[in-house]
């Protein structure tokens, strides 16, 4: 990954300096400072939540969204503990609230859990990585404020189309992930017979 961006840094610093050398130096200096105004923007952001998220775990009421979660996360992450549940509950309550930085933290710590020293991801790895890469969007936190420091009007506009447009790419990655354990799970069976039959 690191390759790719070296790539499209030194490409972009290319095109810039052929097409246009007297503003190669502007250029590089407006991304810069824009990338740390962003960053500070989007500090305070995530220190709010990251500090909610913390209250959270250390008030107890992870356990209390592990429960509320249960039903949901016993069907979709068969075999799991309960301290993993909480993780995983964590996780998609920061998603929920559009913190994919702050859901990496108990994204990890659920990988690791469900991994018993493994190496070899299992399907509720999977399924946990599919979740995650498709996450259901109910507050669009760093989007919204992204908008609002950029001077948009109504920041709030994109609650909707975000949580219809995460929901169904949720459902999608669901399906995608049943039918491809489904088929793999089959698999195997029809080579079996096949092998037999020869």
């Amino acid at each position: 990954m690191n390759v790719v961006f070296a790539v499209l840094f030194v490409s972009g610093v290319v095109l810039v300096a052929v097409s246009s050398p007297d503003a190669l130096l502007g250029v590089l200096l407006d991304g810069t400072s824009g990338a740390v105004a962003l960053a500070i923007r989007l500090a305070g952001v995530y220190a709010l939540w990251l500090g909610v998220l913390q209250i959270l775990q250390d008030s107890g009421a992870d356990r209390l969204l592990a429960r509320v979660y249960r039903p949901l996360l016993s069907r979709l992450f068969r075999g799991e503990s309960e301290r993993t549940q909480s993780l995983i509950g964590l996780n998609l309550t920061a998603n929920l609230l559009g913190l994919g930085a702050a859901a990496t933290p108990m994204g990890i710590a659920a990988v690791e859990s469900m991994s018993h020293g493994e190496a070899a991801a299992t399907d509720n790895m999977i399924l946990f990585f599919i979740l995650n890469v498709t996450a259901v969007q109910l507050l669009p936190t760093t989007v919204m404020a992204l908008l609002a420091s950029h001077g948009a009007a109504n920041a709030a506009s994109i609650v909707l189309p975000g949580l219809l447009s995460s929901l169904a790419t949720a459902v999608f990655g669901l399906l995608t992930v049943n039918v491809v354990r489904i088929v793999g799970a089959k698999m195997p069976q029809r080579m079996r017979q096949k092998r037999c039959k020869r």
